[in-house]
């Protein structure tokens, strides 16, 4: 990733800031100038809070161009709870015990190296909510 399209996308890979549209009300992620709603201008930046569900998955066990070495691993489509639907990688589950329903939260992690020097390319990922320990 070049370093202009790197430090552009900073806010929309770390905290899942999109748009909201003030004609409309639709929340879009990740950021567009028009409204796929109602064509109009979208411009106000909305954070979106990470929570969401599996709506769909798949894992991949031939991985594209630089991520051969995570491979296998589950790709889902994650509905927010705003509304939109983002494509993630799952982590910190087992491809068997993902669900489509399942509870998700996003988190930062590392998405992969590039170049010779190893660049580290962080990202969100979406991993199932941790569940509180039951008291006594």
């Amino acid at each position: 990733m070049p370093i202009p399209q790197y430090w552009r996308t900073q806010s929309q890979r770390y905290r899942l800031t999109g748009e909201v549209c003030n004609t409309c009300g639709a929340k879009l992620f990740p950021p567009r100038d028009v409204c796929p709603e109602c064509s109009k201008p979208a411009y106000e930046p909305f954070e979106f809070g990470g929570a969401g569900e599996v709506y769909s998955f798949s894992l991949l066990s031939n991985a594209p161009a630089g991520y051969e070495a995570y491979e296998p691993y589950t790709v889902a489509l994650v509905k927010l709870a705003e509304g939109p639907l983002v494509t993630a990688q799952l982590t910190d589950v087992e491809p068997e015990e993902v669900r489509i329903g399942m509870p998700v939260e996003m988190v930062t992690r590392k998405l992969t190296e590039q170049g010779e020097d190893g660049l580290i390319v962080y990202g969100y990922k979406f991993r199932p909510v941790l569940r509180p320990a039951a008291n006594g």
